[in-house]
């Protein structure tokens, strides 16, 4: 692993951090660009209330000097605008109630009171998150497993994208199903006819230019389509991944499947990609392509049945303000979770310290990469 990241904050906590280590020096990161990829992510239809209050944009704090990268690692922070709604319930600090007066002691109560949650929902991690940690309200939880650390993941990738374009490869997302709706002219209609549910789909990422070679075939984590897979599918809610055919493979034979290989030109290539763009764990210069199945949010407007944590009645689950439909922003996540990993391949390929160094290295792989 050449680039690494950590990331902090919780839904509806102050701000949403990050900070990535390993980026080279001397690339020019493109901000409109990033907050664009961020702004992405809170579009679609079916989102939130949430979303009308969050304007993500993002502040670099450090690693980066003139708009370029300077090597040292790059520290960024989200400004979550909805904080000032939740100022105690989610407060840093421990609340001195002596030093409150009783109308301010009321509020207060009244503002950690209606914030505790101790009904679980299906399907979440929030019973699953108690049973691990032992808390005694399920907030701990939800407000970490939420989506919305999401915003920070988009960032990185979006990062990523800025550097990798200096290479011309570049990410897109395409949403391919709604439920049982497959046709995007009806996407509108088919998630207002849910709007007391949710909904989840299926997201189309294709990665277009990325040389072959990147990924590994010597170990199992260092397999390209592994790597990819692991950042996708820790994108919350997401069930499934293919790469190209994906599961059809398994319902057809090898002969009617598998990428015929050709050379012409000096160059190789394929007619066909049902492999998706990776082969024995590496790229081979095709469109990297992978669909990604997000299942529905969990939180519903009209709860399922469940449990209450402390009197174990049985009840309906806890409602916090949700999406009904959240898989466009699902694949805004996708495709920028794949371009750190992407990053991370081809620095780990072509060297890590500076772009001129990386450059040669780049353009001498390719002046050679037919030549076998």
């Amino acid at each position: 692993m050449v680039i690494r990241f950590l990331t902090s904050g919780e839904s509806h906590g102050e701000k949403l951090t990050g900070i990535i280590e390993g980026l080279p020096f001397g690339y020019e990161l493109d901000f409109d660009f990033i907050n664009n990829e961020l702004k992405s992510r809170q579009e679609g239809i079916g989102r939130g209330g949430r979303m009308k209050i969050e304007s993500d944009t993002i502040k670099i704090t450090s690693g980066v000097r003139f708009s370029k990268t300077t090597a040292s690692p790059l520290g960024f922070e989200i400004i979550n605008h909805d904080f000032k709604n939740w100022i105690y319930p989610m407060s840093i600090e421990k609340i001195d109630f002596d030093c409150l007066d009783n109308s301010q002691k009321a509020v207060v109560t009244e503002a950690l009171s209606s914030r505790k949650v101790t009904k679980f929902r299906p399907a979440h991690a929030d019973l699953s998150g108690v049973q691990k940690y032992g808390f005694d309200d399920i907030r701990y939880v939800l407000e970490r497993a939420s989506a919305r650390e999401t915003a920070t993941r988009t960032a990185i990738g979006a990062i990523c994208q800025c550097i990798l374009k200096n290479y011309k490869i570049e990410f897109s997302s395409k949403v391919l199903s709604i439920g049982e709706c497959f046709n995007s002219d009806e996407f509108p209609e088919y998630i207002k006819n849910h709007y007391e549910d949710s909904l989840g789909g299926c997201v189309e990422i294709r990665i277009k230019n990325v040389p072959a070679g990147l990924g590994s075939f010597v170990n199992w984590d260092k397999k390209l389509d592994a790597q990819l897979s692991h950042a996708i599918i820790s994108i919350p809610a997401i069930k499934a991944v293919e790469f190209g055919l994906g599961v059809q493979y398994s319902k057809l034979s090898g002969s009617s499947t598998h990428d015929e290989i050709f050379y012409e030109n000096g160059k190789y290539f394929r007619k066909t990609n049902n492999s998706g763009g990776i082969e024995g764990g590496m790229s081979n210069g095709e469109d990297i392509i992978i669909k990604a199945y997000m299942k529905p949010i969990p939180t519903l407007k009209k709860p399922l049945k469940s449990v209450e944590m402390k009197t174990h009645n049985s009840v309906e689950a806890h409602f916090e303000r949700s999406d009904v439909c959240a898989v466009h922003a699902m694949g805004v996540v996708a495709r920028n979770v794949c371009a750190y990993v992407i990053l991370d391949s081809f620095l780990d390929k072509f060297s890590h310290d500076t772009k001129e160094d990386i450059d040669k290295a780049y353009l001498n792989y390719l002046s050679r990469l037919n030549e076998v």
